[in-house]
């Protein structure tokens, strides 16, 4: 499945070794003299991310050096496919399972490029030999998930509205046998979804809510939501122009959401899964919903629009009020929700928001583990007196502009019951600069720390 790892090596792998800045004088005290002198003449120190190429006795390359800080970094060679002459290169170490693993993941992470509106480069990507204690299933589950992510949020909003991303929803489900449900304009309407539909009704690309089902009714539920604004204006309360040059990655959280579902069902976890994406453009037309609008909700809770800019809270509350009324054993949703996350945490940490503090302890566990962090914000309760609203039961916004994430978080929480185990995420899902196996553009942030909770709970 993953083109740049061969299952066998052949007569023209080159060996790769990857050698630490503390451990090089041990390996070229070990070498001959020749090869030795050859690595000092160049220059090579060890320093991660360096190589230095070894000629064989034809002139050819036969031996590759590469700096790592750690053999098991996630990242130590995830610059390497795109760095290294095409052809095929076999790590020359020993390597335990998790570092094996993690070898091919960012080999893998670092063979992606987005080429859907140009034709690639001539140079294609290195290969790598499987290393052979990795774990193929969850390598190819990580990868093509994180591929699945970069390719949704990457793709404009021209090629990538509601209905689009409902067919990715529907090919997901083509792929592992799942039935996949949209409910579409004025049927949210008469299906009880009013907030997803003020928010999308504006654009002539018609809102919609699509619901993934996949696995045994008998399994323990679990249930996944994504905000999917496909693009935001910021509606009548208009964003400038710079605020709105990456908006078309807003549905980042639906593309988490499809993305972990995608991990679930390849890797046959015995749960009921459902995934639930609100899917709108946040646009400005004669129909768009308005500051100080009272909206109805599927809870049956009013809201006063304290700003329009506040649309994913809006469509979440009717995706999670549904997840909510089936009481699953676990609920995670993931949301591009708040600039107050990226001032707080940066653009790498998502915001965990968390009702159940074994959940929340394990996810930001899991997210050290498998080098996918995130950072517990608290559902602090004095700060709800700040959404209280005069003329409808909650306003979506603060008037003081304090802690943006946090009281995003409590706007949400009002629309989950306190006995179900629930998690969100405020996620940035983009890459503002390119780093070894981190393309600038989408990116999956907090996705493999929560398939790995869930597999660890339900596995």
């Amino acid at each position: 499945m993953l083109a740049t790892l061969l299952a066998v090596d052949g007569p023209d792998t080159v060996a790769l070794t990857p050698v630490t800045k503390a451990g090089l004088a041990d390996w070229l005290a070990a070498q001959s003299p020749a090869v030795a002198a050859w690595v000092k003449a160049v220059g090579f120190t060890g320093e991660a991310g360096s190589t230095v190429f070894l000629p064989g006795p034809d002139g050819a390359v036969a031996h590759v050096l590469a700096g790592v800080s750690a053999i098991d970094d996630l990242w130590a060679f995830a610059g390497l496919p795109a760095s290294l002459p095409a052809g095929s290169y076999k790590i020359d170490a020993a390597l335990d399972a998790r570092a094996a693993t993690r070898v091919a993941l960012g080999w893998a992470l670092g063979s992606y490029r987005f080429s859907r509106y140009r034709k690639p480069p001539e140079k294609g990507f290195a290969n790598l030999v499987w290393p052979a204690e990795a774990d193929r299933g969850e390598v190819e589950r990580a990868a093509t998930a994180t591929w699945l992510v970069r390719d949704l949020v990457n793709t404009p909003a021209c090629d990538m509205g509601p209905a689009e991303l409902a067919r990715a929803a529907q090919e997901l489900a083509a792929e592992f046998d799942a039935a996949v449900e949209v409910i579409v304009g004025q049927d949210l309407l008469d299906r009880d979804y009013p907030a997803v539909h003020a928010v999308g009704r504006a654009s002539p690309r018609e809102p919609r809510l699509i619901d993934l089902r996949w696995g045994n009714p008998a399994h323990p539920k679990v249930t996944i939501v994504g905000k999917g604004v496909c693009f935001d204006t910021g509606g009548l309360d208009l964003k400038p122009s710079s605020a709105m040059l990456i908006m078309k990655k807003d549905m980042g959280g639906a593309a988490h959401a499809l993305a972990l579902g995608r991990m679930i069902m390849m890797a046959g976890l015995p749960v009921r899964l459902r995934v639930l994406v609100p899917a709108v453009e946040n646009v400005v037309s004669g129909d768009s919903f308005k500051p100080q609008d009272v909206l109805k909700t599927r809870k049956g809770l009013t809201v006063e629009v304290g700003n329009t800019d506040a649309e994913g809270r809006l469509i979440l509350c009717d995706a999670l009020a549904e997840a909510d009324s089936e009481k699953p054993e676990l609920l995670i949703d993931f949301a591009t929700l708040t600039g107050a996350a990226r001032v707080a945490l940066g653009p790498d940490l998502p915001a965990l928001m968390c009702n159940d503090d074994a959940l929340a302890n394990e996810l930001t566990e899991a997210g050290t583990a498998v080098d996918d962090p995130m950072w517990r914000l608290p559902l602090w309760a004095p700060y709800r007196k700040g959404l209280d609203s005069k003329v409808a039961d909650i306003n979506n916004v603060t008037t003081n502009g304090f802690a943006g994430a946090i009281t995003a978080g409590l706007f949400l929480q009002e629309f989950v019951s306190k006995e179900t185990p629930w998690a969100h995420l405020d996620t940035y899902a983009w890459n503002g600069s390119a780093r070894p196996g981190r393309p600038e553009g989408g990116e999956a942030l907090g996705l493999r720390a929560a398939y790995a909770v869930i597999a660890k709970r339900f596995g």
